[in-house]
């Protein structure tokens, strides 16, 4: 969640819904969002609490009953999703759980140290996702199978790669899009397990220890994209977004989740490049704040390029011609 920007008051529609349901908001404070059409508000109610208020307009109303299905299916496997007070899918509108204004990912500056639990503890949910029902998660959402790998891949090739003539030449271009095309292929041939689709800090709220919530705890938000997919793909995303674990942490996290190394560096390849792609989208639909993750992306791609079988000259001829991108001027 973000800051507020201006303090405006719902229509009176929704003023009328929150208050038959005993939820009399005192001032609503405007939360800023991605390229995501869904709004967001902090309600302040009467009695000096707050909730979150999240608007679905026409376009994404299906998500609004999408989002409650799959916060049963988490919660009921044991992961902490934000509590939902009420919800009106046919007008659009739920209140949820207020979890505070910043998400895992806004808090680069907190030493590893501190950091650290978080991920351990989102790595444990990562199994029970894995772990839900094959074929209730089936009927949620498109699979995160090759085509679909595909798509993204090419949405990335399209509005940064080729634009900027990050391709290299005839051979070069061949070579990178024969790679990324078996990537895909690869990634497609494993057996698909649920997943979040977007298992990154983003979309993880750290929790302050107590009694009742030991150090750690993390709440999982926007999980209406659960769908079947590479099993090393929420794994993949959690470790290469946003906040990139040192080395031996990363090291250390991997040997606790056990997965197959080639397959964790298949996703966690294709998982990078694909961000690239959907950071340069949301720039063109004006939302720049994550430009500055590209170059440490493009260079997470590079590194586990070079982990996969034959990758590695390839990731060395990229990463020659990116250097420019990779080192922006004045770093």
């Amino acid at each position: 969640m973000s800051q507020p920007l201006s303090i405006e008051r719902p229509p009176a529609s929704v003023e009328d819904w929150l208050a038959g349901l005993g939820y009399c908001p005192r001032e609503i404070l405007h939360l800023n969002g991605d390229v995501s059409p869904r709004r967001y508000a902090r309600v302040v109610l009467d009695d000096g609490t707050t909730a979150v208020l999240a608007t679905y307009p026409d376009e994404v109303s299906e998500v609004c009953s999408r989002f409650l299905h799959t916060g049963e299916l988490l919660a009921g496997a044991g992961v902490r999703v934000p509590r939902v007070f009420a919800a009106s899918c046919e007008q659009g509108w739920m209140l949820l759980e207020d979890l505070g204004p910043e998400t895992l990912g806004d808090q680069r500056e907190r030493p590893w140290s501190e950091l650290r639990p978080y991920f351990a503890r989102a790595l444990e949910l990562i199994p029970r996702i894995a772990a839900l029902p094959a074929d209730a998660v089936a009927a949620l959402n498109p699979p995160l199978g090759r085509d679909l790998l595909r798509r993204e891949l090419a949405q990335t090739w399209d509005l940064f790669l080729a634009p900027r003539g990050l391709t290299g030449g005839p051979a070069l271009t061949g070579a990178l899009h024969a790679a990324l095309d078996l990537l895909c292929e690869r990634l497609g041939d494993e057996a698909p397990v649920p997943c979040h689709r977007d298992f990154m800090v983003r979309n993880l709220m750290p929790l302050d220890g107590s009694r009742e919530t030991p150090a750690g705890e993390v709440v999982v938000l926007d999980h209406q994209d659960l769908r079947l997919g590479p099993p090393a793909y929420d794994l993949a995303s959690l470790l290469n977004d946003t906040l990139f674990p040192p080395a031996e942490i990363e090291e250390e996290l991997l040997a606790a989740a056990g997965p197959d190394r080639v397959s964790y560096h298949r996703a966690a390849a294709q998982r990078t490049l694909k961000a690239v792609g959907t950071y340069t989208k949301f720039s063109l639909r004006g939302a720049n704040r994550h430009l500055p993750l590209i170059p440490p992306t493009l260079a997470r791609f590079l590194h586990h390029l070079s982990r996969i079988p034959k990758g590695a000259p390839l990731a060395g001829d990229l990463g020659r011609l990116w250097k420019p991108v990779l080192e922006p001027a004045g770093a």
